[in-house]
C-alpha cells in the first residue's frame, strides 16, 4: 500500500506502454474511504511550447493535422522534450526543426499540467525574442504548414476559438497579458 495525499494505491499494474506514454491500472482507496480503480496516463516526455515574437510583434504558428482529435490544428510550435535534458534545450530544438526560428532569447512563460485528472503530463511554455531564420527541418511523421501571423492575430483566433491548442491558448493569453501590462516596448526587452 502507498499513499498518496488522501488516496490510498492498494495494487498498482501496467497495462499498456508505448515510447511515448504508459497506462496503468491501479487499485485505489478513495479519500471518502471507498475501494474503486483509477487509470494514469504517464507521459514520458514534457510538453514543450514556444511563442516566437518578433520586433513587430509578429509570430509564427504551426498547422498540421492531430490524430487523436480527428481535426486540423493551429498552433504555436511545440512537441516533446525529454525529462533527462534541460527543457530550454529541447524547445530551442524544437523551433528549430518546426520553423526554422533560432532566438538570442527566452523567457519562461508558463508550467501546466495540462490534463491532471488522468494523466501525468507536464508542459514548459517560452516566449522566444530576437530571431533569425534557416529552413524548418520537421521530424519524418509531421506534415507542417508554417504561418506568420500578426500576435494581435492569433489572439483574435483564440478568442473566437479557431485555435483550441492548450499551450496555444494559455501561452496566447499569457503573452497578451504581459502585453497589456508591459506594453510593447517593456516585452520587446525580454
Amino acid at each position: 500500500m502507498k499513499q498518496r495525499g488522501p488516496w490510498t494505491t492498494l495494487h498498482e499494474e501496467l497495462r499498456y506502454e508505448t515510447p511515448w506514454i504508459a497506462v496503468s491500472h491501479h487499485d485505489v482507496i478513495d479519500p471518502g474511504g471507498r475501494q474503486g480503480i483509477y487509470g494514469v496516463v504517464h507521459f514520458k516526455n514534457l510538453a514543450i511550447g514556444i511563442v516566437p515574437l518578433d520586433e513587430e510583434l509578429n509570430t509564427w504558428i504551426v498547422g498540421q493535422y492531430r490524430y487523436p482529435v480527428k481535426a486540423y490544428s493551429w498552433e504555436i510550435p511545440e512537441g516533446g522534450g525529454r525529462r533527462d535534458i534541460p527543457p530550454l534545450l529541447s524547445a530551442q530544438r524544437e523551433l528549430r526543426e518546426e520553423a526554422g526560428i533560432v532566438a538570442e532569447r527566452w523567457t519562461e512563460l508558463l508550467h501546466m499540467d495540462l490534463s491532471n485528472s488522468a494523466s501525468d503530463e507536464h508542459a514548459i511554455i517560452y516566449l522566444a525574442r530576437g530571431l533569425s531564420f534557416q529552413p524548418p527541418q520537421p521530424d519524418h511523421d509531421e506534415e507542417l504548414v508554417l504561418r506568420k501571423v500578426p500576435f494581435a492575430e492569433l489572439f483574435r483566433m483564440v478568442m473566437d476559438g479557431e485555435v483550441t491548442d492548450s499551450l496555444t491558448v494559455a501561452a496566447v493569453l499569457k503573452v497578451q497579458v504581459m502585453l497589456l501590462q508591459d506594453g510593447a516596448g517593456a516585452l520587446a526587452q525580454k
